[in-house]
């Protein structure tokens, strides 16, 4: 069979910095060529490895794989395309296995959040159940921060960048207006079901009463009549109010408050509810109320995409946890997850652990009480020890004619030797 090939996929929403971890694996993988033949990257994710869809990565020269490091979105295209278990749909396993044993594929490296864990833990157990040796390693990703057992996530440093200086800045503009135009400005930004990302906005104050005024998390149920006496008490004192909202904002019954008043409820292939929507839908509020004028703003994919301002921090642990698949694979170790360990707060140290699969996939981790202001409307100290460090540096990406130039690869597939499969 000679050297084995290693599979590399990205899953779910992508980052500005999941190519780096890309990066990592592929410059990893080829300093070890005597021991790791070519890395395939699958073309959306698992689809590709179903699909037989398999990117060649040996047909990019090296200059072009260090680029990804300072290129967003995912190079290979992404999915959102869950697994089922072995017993529920036996032939998509057995499909896997037939492709990696057609391309002679020993490693198996599925880069992504929850779910993706998820498939990574289920194709290491298929492949005893099939007896195949795969070594899979699961590499974290994800801007919600939400993966369990790991200091940070990779991506989430660097929206949280882009989330606490696009609101330092807004909260300028509104100030200088406030006196005879705009009182109320909500920016809404991603997290379904934990705050993180809406929380590091609060690193944007430099002082007690600097905006954000109030943070709105899934963490904290909704209370529309707390909220509203918020918003008129702030604007009394400061003649303005900046709100941060995070999309899974919801009422104490479990309700998101996106979704007042409608019945969308439509879900993506991973199960989770398709939210957007809440800042209009406070704005609303407001407007009914207390007749403030407003604006609204929706982060939605320039949080995640804005490479320009991408935290170094970040951008060195994506790269690491690439790097770290790798060598724990070539170590034997099968069926685990790089991790950040955090070792000091200050100056920020970190170094890199694991943790099984079977512990991370479909856990999420939430922002802790301890994190959250007694209001319920703001952060503590504790949670900007834990934050700042992970904002901090800047690595921008090479600019031409004031733009950046970011690295398009060929992504030349490899020929196919099976039959095709449906989906």
């Amino acid at each position: 069979m000679g050297v084995p090939n290693a599979f590399y996929a990205q899953s779910g929403g992508v980052t500005a910095v999941i190519n780096a971890t890309a990066c990592g694996v592929i410059e990893t993988a080829r300093n070890h060529r005597h021991r790791i033949g070519t890395v395939y990257a699958g073309r959306n994710g698992i689809i590709g490895a179903l699909t037989e869809e398999l990117i060649d990565t040996s047909k990019e020269s090296a200059k072009t794989i260090a680029g990804l490091r300072s290129t967003p979105s995912g190079a290979f295209g992404s999915c959102r395309y869950k697994l089922q278990s072995f017993t529920e749909n036996e032939r998509e396993f057995r499909r896997l296995i037939d492709v990696f044993r057609a391309h002679n594929i020993g490693y198996f490296f599925y880069n992504g959040g929850g779910d993706s864990q998820d498939t990574a833990h289920k194709v290491s157990q298929v492949g005893g159940t099939l007896d195949y040796p795969i070594i899979c390693i699961g590499i974290p990703k994800t801007v919600d921060n939400d993966l369990p057992f790991t200091d940070t996530c990779p991506g989430f440093g660097s929206v949280a960048k882009y989330v606490a200086i696009s609101i330092k800045e807004a909260a300028l503009d509104v100030a200088s207006m406030c006196e005879s135009s705009t009182k109320v400005f909500i920016l809404e930004v991603m997290g379904r079901h934990a705050g993180w990302i809406a929380a590091a906005a609060g690193l944007a104050q430099d002082k007690p009463g600097d905006p954000p005024h109030i943070i709105l998390l899934p963490e904290v149920p909704f209370n529309r009549r707390l909220f509203l006496n918020k918003v008129r008490d702030t604007v009394k004192k400061c003649g303005y109010c900046v709100i941060v909202a995070s999309e899974g904002t919801q009422y104490k019954n479990g309700s998101f408050v996106a979704h007042s008043g409608s019945k969308d409820g439509s879900v993506d292939a991973f199960g989770h509810t398709q939210l957007g929507g809440v800042a209009p839908t406070l704005a609303s509020m407001i407007k009914v109320k207390l007749g403030y004028k407003y604006h609204w703003a929706v982060a939605d994919y320039l949080q995640r995409s804005a490479r320009h301002i991408a935290s170094a921090t970040d951008v060195e642990q994506a790269y690491a946890v690439g790097r770290a698949a790798v060598e724990f694979a070539l170590a034997g170790k099968n069926a685990v997850m790089p991790t950040i360990v955090r070792k000091k707060d200050k100056p920020y140290r970190w170094t890199i652990g694991e943790v099984p699969l079977a512990r991370v996939a479909n856990v999420e981790r939430k922002m802790p009480k301890s994190y959250i202001s007694a209001d319920g409307f703001g952060i503590t100290a504790k949670a900007r020890r834990y934050l700042a460090p992970l904002i901090v540096g800047e690595s921008p990406p090479p600019f031409r004619d004031g733009l950046p130039q970011y690295t398009i690869l060929k992504n030349q597939l490899v020929a196919k030797k099976l039959k095709p499969f449906r989906l």
